[in-house]
């Protein structure tokens, strides 16, 4: 009995493994078409598949793209600003180290931007005065008063502009998206402040709920802003919506918010702090 059983068992098994050598191909296959559609969901299209020279021959292209590089170098002179400012409230000496080393390669990033500009025939000066007065107003709404409220700030407020310009570079032309996305880099800026918030919190868990209010402010208010700079500027405008570039479609508008909304959310859980 135990002989028929054991041989039964062993026949169960070969047709098992029988069955997964038939299917590991249609498994593969199937994962590598959907590889396949991924890659040409990503393969770059229109505006995206050229270099400067050829997309900057529409006139309201190259303006829509001085727009965001004024925008953003603006915004790189203000973290620099930002960050020099928070050095003072930092409790160490190490930490006023490290911001300071951030607010250097924030500087940088402003410095290629501002050099970007000139090389294309634009006043860096005069395409980034457009957005002094609602930037400055934002950094004026939402001021830290403390070293953990700028470390948040930091961290969430900048992370939501970043990726609010990234979704866009994904539909500029090759030299300005990798431009865009350089100056995107983080300087380090992430990993300090998560450290540092989580450290605070475990200490005084009673910071946490403070500072995750904070956060939530600070969520509507650069979001508010992103939105009040997009819709000052027609070039600007007109890119995102579909006039030039590739831009979105109104569905596509909603999608990306949520996505923004989303990285948003995890951002907050790895400050330990409720969305």
């Amino acid at each position: 009995m135990e002989t028929s059983d054991n041989a039964r068992a062993a026949e169960s098994d070969q047709q098992a493994a029988g069955d997964t050598s038939r299917t590991e191909p249609a498994a593969a296959a199937a994962a590598e078409n959907a590889e396949n559609a991924e890659n040409a969901a990503e393969t770059p299209t229109g505006i995206a598949a050229q270099d400067w020279d050829r997309a900057s021959a529409d006139p309201q292209y190259r303006a829509a793209v001085v727009d965001l590089l004024g925008a953003l170098a603006y915004g790189e002179l203000a973290a620099f600003e930002r960050l020099a400012e928070d050095a003072k409230l930092a409790p160490t000496l190490s930490d006023k180290a490290a911001l300071a080393k951030m607010a250097s390669a924030e500087f940088h990033h402003f410095e290629q931007l501002r050099d970007r500009l000139a090389s294309i025939g634009a006043e860096p000066t005069d395409a980034m005065e457009p957005f002094v007065s609602a930037l400055d107003g934002f950094h004026r709404q939402t001021a830290p008063s403390d070293w953990l409220e700028g470390l948040v700030k930091a961290y969430v407020g900048d992370s939501i502009a970043s990726d609010f310009y990234r979704e866009v570079a994904a539909r500029l032309d090759s030299d300005t998206r990798d431009l865009v996305l350089t100056v995107l880099d983080d300087t380090g800026h992430a990993e300090f402040a998560v450290e540092k918030v989580r450290a605070a919190i475990e200490a005084e868990p009673r910071v946490g709920g403070r500072l995750a209010l904070w956060a939530r402010r600070l969520m509507g208010e650069a979001l508010s802003q992103s939105q009040r700079v997009v819709a000052d500027r027609d070039a600007l405008s007109t890119m995102l919506v579909g006039g030039v570039a590739d831009g979105f479609d109104l569905a596509e508008v909603g999608r990306m918010f949520s996505r923004i909304t989303e990285a948003h959310t995890k951002r907050m859980a790895a400050l330990g702090l409720a969305a």
